[in-house]
């Protein structure tokens, strides 16, 4: 009887000291979250909201959520990889998880939404997170371009919002001015990111579109040397030829035109809402969400959510529990409503975000527009070296508009770059 007990009594501080154990293992856990939207209007307090309701049902465990900008995003993510040190949350654009999956740092993730409460029937966009019979990811937003107009400059110059490319350049000509006297031009029609990055890439892709072109085919295929490629081209050339954009600006500079009041219109993903927000009650009462004046808009998947393949079950383990906290009812329902957009997870189109987000409907369209006619800011055939591809875009747009080169001949020159870029894959 007493060996029993004995045996009992020591089994029992065993488990007190396994449980002691893993609560100050569970002290020291920190997971480590790195995204570009850290102190973005909307997403951003997003994300934090969701953090702390994470934090406060993980005792002991804390999320580090750092910001590295965009421009150094995929080669900061390369290198964290490549050396070992992944980040527990992977956060990536839409168009550049294919090169970590490809490589097998992104967990599957299908057996773990196999084992969760979580349904990805109708998702938007979770098509694309699958990656050689894979899923990598969660899409976090899907998307399509919409154009913001400034009704108080519109009215200046007699003009309506623009409904096609006729109509646009027009506008953009009209609203472009001095308008103080003082000989330099501070209005312009349109503010476009001709900074380094994708994104660069990205606006281009609106006139590429709009002109009845894109990067490839459906299977896959280089499709840039074509008449209507050279067409884009010439429209995005005509803009900066005339100055009816300033150069050498990022999205966020452009995004602080706009809210000054300086901007006639701005092209851009329906996370722009949230910029057209934050500007002064002066401003922001002229500010209108309309379509983009082309038939399809450039749209897609925006960014995802995932996890590193190389940490611990452990960790994985705390990091699912995030993802499921992202992806519930709820905060899919305060994700519409923060961000302005619709969020990928159905039935989320409730009365809070069209009161929130009156052009909800135009939203819709646009990503649906874009969805049916297979546009994407990463094509097919060119989804892990799509950063490599968007560099040699602007590269190539770049020249063109500095030594006035001939669109077509650039559009042929860029299709044989883009063709040796992918038999180098």
């Amino acid at each position: 009887m007493f060996a029993k007990r004995a045996l009992w009594k020591l089994a029992l501080v065993l488990l007190l000291l396994l449980i002691a154990s893993a609560g100050l293992q569970a002290q020291d856990t920190t997971l480590t979250f790195i995204s570009w939207q850290v102190d973005e209007p909307g997403v951003g307090d997003w994300w934090r909201t969701a953090i702390a309701e994470f934090e406060s049902t993980h005792e002991g465990v804390a999320i580090e959520f750092t910001k590295v900008a965009r421009p150094e995003y995929a080669d900061t993510f390369l290198t964290l990889f490549a050396g070992g040190t992944p980040p527990d949350i992977v956060h990536l654009a839409a168009f550049e998880f294919q090169q970590f999956a490809d490589a097998g740092w992104m967990e599957d993730l299908a057996p773990w939404v196999e084992n969760s409460e979580l349904d990805l029937d109708g998702w938007a966009g979770q098509v694309k997170c699958m990656w050689e019979g894979e899923m990598s990811c969660i899409m976090l937003l899907y998307f399509g371009f919409v154009m913001v107009v400034n009704d108080a400059i519109l009215d200046s110059i007699g003009h309506e919002a623009p409904t096609n490319w006729d109509e646009m350049i027009e506008v953009l000509r009209a609203a472009t001015q001095d308008t103080d006297g003082d000989g330099i031009v501070d209005q312009w029609g349109i503010c476009h990111h001709t900074n380094e990055g994708s994104q660069y890439a990205s606006q281009l892709l609106s006139y590429v579109v709009g002109s009845g072109a894109y990067w490839t085919s459906a299977e896959g295929e280089v499709t840039i040397d074509t008449p209507e490629m050279a067409e884009g081209f010439t429209r995005w050339k005509t803009i900066f030829d005339e100055g009816l954009s300033p150069l050498d600006l990022s999205s966020g500079d452009c995004h602080q035109l706009m809210m000054e009041g300086k901007l006639a219109t701005r092209m851009e993903g329906s996370w722009v809402y949230n910029f057209v927000r934050r500007a002064e009650p002066e401003v922001q009462q002229h500010l209108r969400i309309v379509p983009v004046p082309f038939e399809v808009p450039v749209g897609g998947g925006s960014n995802v959510i995932g996890m590193a393949s190389e940490i611990s079950d452990e960790r994985k383990a705390l990091v699912w529990d995030f993802i499921e906290i992202i992806t519930s009812q709820e905060w899919q329902e305060q994700f519409g409503v923060n961000v302005g957009n619709p969020a990928p997870r159905p039935g989320t189109l409730t009365d809070a975000i069209y009161e929130a987000v009156p052009h909800v409907d135009i939203l819709v369209a646009s990503q649906t527009t874009a969805s049916e006619n297979g546009i994407d800011r990463s094509p097919t055939g060119l989804q892990i070296v799509y950063n490599e591809f968007a560099k040699l875009v602007r590269d190539e747009a770049q020249r063109m508009i500095a030594d006035d080169v001939d669109p077509a001949e650039v559009a042929a020159n860029l299709h044989n770059l883009a063709v040796e870029l992918q038999q180098d894959m």
